[in-house]
């Protein structure tokens, strides 16, 4: 992951985080509906890694959110 890069990756998580709460939704009941390991979404979450196109579309469906909305920059 280049650097500086890092801050939008950590946004991602942190928006993916968000809308998760929102849900009212444990770590393990958003990776049985889009098929990952916990300690995966736990990476993203944190901005560790990076996620493909459709990892960020599955992820979307589940939390009923535009990708979009999971790529915003909050200030």
């Amino acid at each position: 992951m280049k650097e500086i890069y890092r801050q939008y990756y950590q946004m991602l998580g942190l928006n993916i985080a968000f809308y998760r709460g929102k849900k009212q939704w444990g770590q393990e009941q958003l990776c049985d509906l889009i098929g990952i390991e916990q300690t995966h979404l736990s990476k993203i979450e944190n901005g560790r890694v990076g996620i493909s196109l459709d990892l960020l579309f599955a992820i979307s469906e589940a939390l009923g959110v535009e990708p979009s909305r999971l790529l915003e920059i909050r200030e």
